[in-house]
């Protein structure tokens, strides 16, 4: 096989906090990326979302764009807080009314779409209660997804109910580098285990009010290596494993929390009353596939006991993206075998997958980004070596669409195959985009 199945979905994908902007407009209520983004310290250079690419204004020019670069599908987020500012109860019918105009448009225009119902945009009102760590969060996520679905259902035929819960669970109250900034791994837990238990109550909703359409879930995976054969660090690769995939995976997948991991979260884990008797059952609700957001794989030596999961970074030696991410498309292709190999078979679609780059226009304003093209060219290559070998790889949707607000990193780092000028909010196009374009249009992945 030289191309991927005919049948195979290109897109690319965006997040609403990322690029609508709109901050205060129309009724929308405040996010924790909103509170943590305007505390100084918090992101690079102070940056925020209050504008980013004024998406919510300017929707229509990047839908005419996804159609002139032949984009088919598209992987968006609805903000929680411009539906329900407070996070539950009284409806934002303005914010209602711009979602139906985006979905409507871009049906009209050949573009089908993937919505992110949760993509880490807490409103704050509810993180003034305890957000993730509140177990009440889990059914007011539930509630709200359930009207998406009602509102929404006909529209759109793929739903994920989470982006990267790990991310908000660890880096959003373990290490504090993400809203809402809280550095307590006990909190961390429990917010990871209400974002599941969330998860698995969206799930029931979708199949109780049954839409057109199936729904699934979006996880940040990365292999793990040990930095030698030697068993310590054999040892310490399972427990990063552990911690970065299976805490998450298995649950999901019936198999409940990682026996294995408990002893290492033990400072934590004295007290698992946030634990009821049916949670794992309704976390492991059959969802009909699996999201993967894969950048890079994860390299570890053994570590001192009093370090997380007794494990220490070693840097990859091959070249790195401005992420400092090491680019190792192999990566992809033994993530998605093991998925397939240890959990039960579902479709999988890879949700995320791209590179930032230090990008900037010529003197004609053309944006030659060679080292993104490069990068996607080995990724696709690997999935296709995956598909080749019988795997249920379904799609692709690039990450990102535009340049966009890059969480912590603020608007430093460049991820799109879209250039945005920030200041003057116009769209450029890249090199990429238009390789990515003639690759999702033949399937072919040798397009010079």
């Amino acid at each position: 096989m030289e191309r991927f199945p005919s049948d195979f979905l290109w897109g690319a994908a965006t997040a609403a906090y990322q690029i609508e902007g709109a901050a205060r407009e129309d009724g929308r209520g405040e996010s924790i990326w909103d509170r943590f983004s305007h505390t100084p310290g918090k992101v690079y250079h102070g940056d925020h979302g209050d504008i980013a690419c004024d998406h919510y204004h300017r929707y229509q020019e990047d839908i005419q764009l996804l159609k002139q670069l032949g984009l088919k599908h598209y992987r968006l987020s609805i903000s929680w807080p411009r539906l329900f500012p407070e996070g539950n109860g009284r409806l934002n019918a303005k914010g209602v009314a711009f979602y139906e105009r985006l979905l409507d448009d871009l049906i009209c225009s050949g573009i089908t779409p993937m919505v992110t119902v949760y993509h880490w945009d807490l409103p704050q009102a509810l993180e003034d209660r305890g957000g993730w760590t509140h177990r009440d969060t889990a059914q007011r996520f539930a509630d709200y997804a359930a009207f998406l679905f009602q509102r929404f259902g006909a529209m759109v035929p793929k739903w994920v109910t989470l982006n990267e819960p790990w991310c908000s669970a660890a880096l959003g109250y373990g290490f504090g580098v993400q809203a809402p900034g809280k550095t307590d791994w006990r909190l961390a837990l429990q917010a990871g285990h209400h974002l599941l238990l969330g998860h698995g109550l969206a799930v029931q909703a979708f199949r109780d009010l049954a839409p057109l359409g199936q729904i699934g879930i979006t996880l940040n995976l990365s292999p793990v290596y040990p930095a030698t054969q030697q068993s310590e660090d054999q040892e310490a690769a399972r427990r990063q494993d552990g911690f970065l995939n299976r805490w998450f995976l298995d649950p999901l997948f019936g198999k409940g929390y990682p026996q294995d991991l408990l002893s290492e979260f033990a400072p934590w884990t004295n007290d698992l009353s946030f634990l009821e008797e049916r949670d794992l059952a309704v976390v492991s609700t059959p969802v009909d596939f699996l999201g993967i957001n894969y950048y890079t794989r994860s390299i570890v030596r053994a570590g001192k006991p009093d370090q997380l999961m007794r494990a220490v970074a070693v840097p990859g030696p091959g070249p790195v993206t401005a992420m400092g991410w090491e680019i190792y498309p192999e990566g992809l292709y033994d993530l998605l075998s093991r998925l397939q190999a240890d959990y039960r078979a579902l479709p999988l679609y890879i949700t995320e997958n791209g590179a930032a780059f230090a990008d900037t226009p010529d003197a004609d304003g053309r944006i030659e980004d060679t080292d993104r093209m490069g990068y996607l060219r080995v990724h696709l290559q690997n999935a296709l070596r995956f598909i080749e070998q019988g795997g249920p790889l379904r799609g692709y949707y690039i990450w990102s669409f535009l340049d966009n607000f890059e969480w912590a990193m603020g608007y430093s780092k460049r991820f799109g195959i879209v250039y945005v000028d920030y200041l003057s909010q116009q769209r450029r196009p890249k090199a990429s985009a238009f390789w990515y374009s003639r690759v999702a249009n033949s399937g072919d992945v040798t397009e010079p």
